[in-house]
């Protein structure tokens, strides 16, 4: 699950998952969205649906024009 909070008065926001090498695995969420804390799961699935192997993966955060970027790992 990944949690992110929107600043006031809302916006567009990106939330990507990327592998190692840089490749985007899934867009898990592209819109606008209300301001105030969200929540996410990823299932461990690329874009097609596939499940991904487990290892250390990264998301980035697009929103309010400011990007954050994490590590996670993904264990199965």
């Amino acid at each position: 699950t990944i949690r992110y909070r929107v600043p006031s008065g809302g916006g567009h926001v990106r939330l990507t998952v990327y592998d190692l090498s840089g490749r985007e695995v899934r867009v898990l969420v592209a819109g606008e969205q209300t301001e105030g804390d969200h929540a996410v799961v990823w299932r461990g699935r690329d874009a097609t649906g596939r499940e991904v192997s487990s290892g250390v993966y990264f998301y980035r955060l697009d929103v309010g024009g400011a990007t954050f970027e994490r590590k996670m790992v993904l264990l199965k």
